[in-house]
């Protein structure tokens, strides 16, 4: 059996997305829907029915969220308003190296997003997607960055 490459799932339905969100638990981190439960604090009975029908009550999606180490249901809701979720890296500064591959990607994308409204049949779309979400979460990064600037934390360590 091969293995789901969970990056590039999206859910098309809520029922879909709260299934995702349980097998990808499961796979990943080896819980069942009873060890989902009572690590939200709900029964197994209410996760069980709301999986069913897809009609979590929203304060406790994300619980379950947590539970299960994803945001499918996050980013479904999101995507039927009309959002685009995207994962904002984090964990290193911004270089003149980064803005110098920043800029490469950007162009790289533009490429191939060129090439795809110049011949749709000839470019892969599911690249031209990746190419740009890629681009637009480095912006998004960067973005986080000079937002914190404006708003620093507080410095703990002295």
């Amino acid at each position: 059996m091969t293995r789901r490459n969970w990056k590039r799932v999206r859910a098309t339905s809520t029922i879909e997305a709260l299934r995702l969100c349980k097998e990808f638990a499961l796979e990943r981190h080896n819980l069942s829907v009873e060890r989902i439960a009572d690590r939200m604090g709900a029964t197994h009975d209410s996760l069980y029915k709301w999986l069913a029908t897809g009609r979590m009550p929203l304060i406790s999606l994300p619980a379950f969220e947590l539970a299960c180490g994803c945001h499918f249901a996050s980013d479904f809701l999101a995507a039927t308003a009309g959002k685009l979720v995207i994962a904002i890296p984090t964990g290193r500064t911004g270089s003149t190296t980064s803005m110098v591959e920043l800029n490469t990607g950007f162009a790289e994308a533009l490429q191939m997003l060129n090439h795809f409204y110049d011949n749709p049949t000839h470019v892969n779309p599911a690249d031209v997607i990746a190419a740009l979400t890629s681009h637009m979460a480095e912006v998004a990064y960067h973005q986080a960055n000079v937002a914190h600037c404006t708003a620093p934390e507080l410095d703990f360590t002295s």
